[in-house]
C-alpha cells in the first residue's frame, strides 16, 4: 500500500513516517515498476507499536533495540516506570517551590531570585530536572514564523485576485498583465522559501532531531 493510505491507517503523518524509515525503525520494499515505497501490513503493525511506544515517551534508541530482541519489553517498560516516577519526584519538588514563592514573596517587585535559583542549583546538583520550556519556545517561534509567511502570502493572493478581476472589466495585453502579477507572486515564492529557511534554522539550532517526534 501506499504511504497515503499508512498515514490514514495508522494516524501519523508522512513526515514521521518517513523519519522512522530515516532511523532504522521500518524497512518498506520498494515496488520494481516504479521504485515508490510499497508498505506491508508488517509495517503497518510496526508503525502501530511504535506510536504506542513513543507515547509512552520510549526512545527511539531503546524502541530499535526491541525491534533487535537485545532489549526485553518489560526491562524497557520496567525503565519507563523508573522514568515516569523521576519526573512525578521532579514535578512535586517543582510545585513544593511553587508554595514557598506563593507563601515567602508578596509580589514580583521583592522577589529575591537569587536565593531560588540557588535553592533550585542545589537540587539539581541532586538530579532534579526543572521544567523545560524550550520546546514551547521553539513552538512559539515556528507559529510566529508560519503567521507572518502566512499573512504575507494571503496579502498577496488578495492583491492578485484584484488585479484580475479589474482585468475582467477592462482587459490587458497578456504580457502587461503577466508583469504585473509577477511581482506578487515572486513575494509568495519569497515568503514560502523564506519560511522554510526558518524552520530549518529553528530544527537546525534548536531542537533535537528525535524530539521532534
Amino acid at each position: 500500500m501506499k504511504i497515503n493510505q499508512v498515514e490514514e491507517l495508522v494516524e501519523i503523518t508522512k513526515k514521521n513516517i518517513r523519519f522512522y524509515e530515516e532511523q532504522g525503525l521500518l524497512s518498506p520494499k520498494r515496488n520494481p515498476e516504479n521504485g515508490y515505497r510499497d508498505y506491508s501490513l508488517k509495517e503497518v503493525d510496526d508503525l502501530m507499536k511504535i506510536k504506542l511506544l513513543r507515547k509512552l515517551s520510549v526512545p527511539i534508541e531503546e524502541i530499535r533495540l526491541l525491534q533487535e530482541g537485545t532489549l526485553s519489553l518489560a526491562r524497557c517498560m520496567e525503565s519507563q516506570i523508573v522514568r515516569f516516577h523521576h519526573e512525578q519526584q521532579n514535578l512535586q519538588l517543582s510545585l513544593q517551590l511553587c508554595d514557598r514563592l506563593a507563601e515567602e514573596v508578596k509580589d514580583f517587585e521583592s522577589l529575591d531570585a537569587s536565593e531560588y535559583l540557588s535553592s533550585m542549583k542545589k537540587m539539581e546538583e541532586g538530579g532534579t530536572k526543572f521544567m523545560d520550556i524550550e520546546k514551547n519556545d521553539i513552538k512559539q517561534k515556528k507559529y510566529g514564523s508560519a503567521l507572518s509567511a502566512a499573512v504575507m502570502i494571503m496579502i498577496m493572493i488578495l492583491l492578485i485576485a484584484m488585479i484580475l478581476w479589474a482585468n475582467t472589466v477592462d482587459q490587458l495585453p497578456i504580457g502587461v498583465l503577466f508583469f504585473m502579477i509577477l511581482p506578487f507572486v515572486a513575494v509568495i515564492i519569497g515568503a514560502i522559501v523564506a519560511l522554510k529557511l526558518r524552520m530549518k534554522e529553528i530544527d537546525g539550532g534548536e531542537e533535537d532531531e528525535a524530539r521532534k517526534y
